[in-house]
């Protein structure tokens, strides 16, 4: 009876331990300061929201939704895999953009598990009658008081074309700014945005490791294999600062262990 009784208590607290690390969202907030930065801009809120997989939080997506709008975010930024190749449900995701456009301007990139289920047209086309802002390949602006952010967006490389190239056309048509910011689903092409002086860069794809090991960090990434480099935080080499989201859902591997599902805050502020 006594062993029965361990046993049972053992599986509750392992369904307890596994519903918190894949259903209890996290905030991290981070401050990136600098001279780069126009005085316009400064407090200016970024949301990050990544890699959500279909994943669903709540009703019609709504605990999601009320983090998202208690990070009082001035943009929204959506880096990739919005939906899930496995389990295909863009609706369900829709759930959550639909209330985000009515928070912030959201821009939007592409992942690998939009290209893999080859519905971008579809994926694309949704979103644009929402309003969110679309960047394949292309780079947007934020105007305050005449000056301006440069906003970038790469699609991601398994649709065909090399980051560099696609860095060459997304910014063929950047206006004067003094700070640049990308977003880019993966986080593997540090260097490549380091080479092209990119200022912030905003990614995800790595599932912050999928299982994070206590005082070592990520377990396993996709593009990066075992013990990845970039699965978490800020990175930074010379003048660029990468951004990477644990992302909110999972696709393969179901669980996710000590790696709370994320939103990434990034509050800009003019270096004195």
């Amino acid at each position: 009876m006594k062993k029965l009784l361990k046993l049972i208590i053992l599986v509750i607290g392992a369904y307890i331990f596994l519903y918190v690390n894949n259903n209890w969202i996290v905030i991290t907030e981070h401050i990136f300061e600098s001279q780069k930065v126009p005085k316009s801009f400064d407090g200016f809120r970024i949301t990050q929201v990544s890699d959500l997989h279909d994943a669903v939080f709540g009703d019609r997506q709504e605990k999601l939704i009320e983090k998202v709008r208690a990070t009082n975010p001035d943009v929204i930024f959506i880096t990739g895999d919005l939906i899930d190749s496995n389990r295909y449900d863009l609706e369900q995701s829709l759930d959550a953009v639909r209330a985000f456009v009515q928070i912030a301007d959201v821009y939007y990139v592409i992942g690998n598990h939009e290209v893999a289920i080859n519905q971008i047209d579809e994926i694309y086309g949704e979103l644009k009658k929402l309003g969110v802002i679309i960047l394949p390949n292309i780079t947007s602006t934020i105007e305050r008081n005449g000056e301006i952010l440069n906003i970038i967006g790469i699609e991601d490389p398994l649709n065909g074309h090399e980051t560099q190239f696609m860095l060459d056309v997304a910014r063929s048509n950047e206006k004067e700014s003094t700070l640049q910011i990308l977003l880019a689903h993966r986080p593997e092409y540090f260097e490549t945005y380091v080479t092209n002086d990119i200022d912030m860069v905003f990614s995800g794809h790595a599932h912050g490791g999928q299982v994070r090991i206590p005082f070592v960090g990520g377990l396993i990434a996709p593009g990066q294999g075992f013990l990845p480099t970039y699965t978490a935080g800020s990175y930074i080499e010379d003048d660029t600062t990468m951004f990477v989201s644990r992302g909110l859902g999972n696709s393969g591997v179901p669980f996710r262990i000590f790696n709370l599902p994320e939103i990434v805050v990034v509050e800009l502020r003019t270096a004195k």
